[in-house]
């Protein structure tokens, strides 16, 4: 399949990202693999343990693909805890409860939503977490508001992130990698737009300082960030 992959500011962005994300569910969980050498799976739960969810807890895991950060979550909730995963993908969502009935996993449940216009009440979730979904918002602020609007006060947001790294030779290899080896990779996948789309996407998104300022302006408190994998993934937690 060779569509042209979407850019930014379109007027059709969100639905054009929701369909390319229909069309490579299939193949999502090993791309990552391949494209991270499996380390995404480690960060993931870096962002776990950043919310500090304790048992008995609610959790939302916002643009939760196939699913590996919501299960993630409900570790740490336990039996008596709740994690609710959301995507605007239904495909992604219906590999996610296959994997959740796999493991038998009773405590996560998937549903479609819009993180921008999110069907829950307001100071619902203890935690909001998001994985790899933020650059794909068509107004990251409109979904920052929201993700602060169904935290409960003192509940905890953590944002997991690519971001370009700045010192070289890592500056280098990372253009070289996104630009040239993904979008190959992509091809192989059977989708060379979506994958041409993934560098568009993280040189589009705000950098880490940039990123906790916009969190801040949504009314996030204690705002830090962690850069990992020599520079080319940020953490981002924050506190209601």
């Amino acid at each position: 399949m060779n569509e042209t992959p979407p850019r930014r500011g379109d007027e059709q962005f969100a639905g054009e990202v929701n369909s390319m994300f229909d069309r490579i569910s299939g193949v999502y969980d090993r791309m990552n693999r391949v494209m991270t050498a499996g380390l995404d799976q480690t960060w993931r739960e870096r962002a776990a343990d950043r919310v500090r969810l304790e048992d008995g807890q609610k959790a939302l895991d916002l643009c939760c693909g196939t699913g590996d950060l919501s299960f993630a979550l409900a570790e740490r909730t336990g039996p008596e805890g709740e994690v609710t995963g959301a995507d605007f993908s239904r495909p992604m969502l219906a590999l996610a409860e296959e994997k959740a009935t796999a493991r038998g996993v009773t405590q996560v449940g998937f549903e479609w939503a819009d993180a921008l216009e999110l069907p829950y009440g307001d100071e619902e979730f203890d935690a909001v977490t998001i994985a790899f979904g933020a650059r794909n918002l068509a107004d990251l602020d409109r979904g920052l508001a929201e993700m602060h609007r169904v935290l409960k006060p003192g509940g905890r947001l953590a944002i997991l992130e690519i971001t370009q790294p700045s010192r070289q030779p890592l500056a280098l290899f990372f253009g070289l990698w996104f630009d040239r080896i993904v979008p190959m990779l992509g091809k192989v996948a059977g989708d060379s737009s979506a994958y041409e789309y993934l560098p568009e996407s993280v040189r589009s998104f705000p950098d880490a300082a940039t990123l906790g300022s916009r969190m801040d302006g949504a009314g996030f408190r204690h705002v830090r960030w962690t850069i990992m994998a020599g520079g080319i993934i940020a953490l981002h937690s924050a506190v209601k």
